[in-house]
């Protein structure tokens, strides 16, 4: 087992901080879509951009 078996898991956590960020940035709960980043991935990516923002 090599480490390019594990990076999938990298890009995975990276990409749920990103989301992260998408959110705050629509007023949207950081936490919240980190969490279901880490469930949905690149479905709560297109989630994020397609909602339209949270109320403040």
């Amino acid at each position: 087992m090599g480490p390019a078996q594990f990076g999938g898991g990298g890009v995975w956590f990276t990409l749920a901080l990103i989301n992260a960020g998408l959110a705050e940035g629509k007023q949207r709960s950081r936490l919240a879509w980190f969490l279901l980043s880490l469930l949905l991935g690149p479905i709560a990516t297109f989630l994020i951009v397609v909602l339209s923002p949270g109320q403040e």
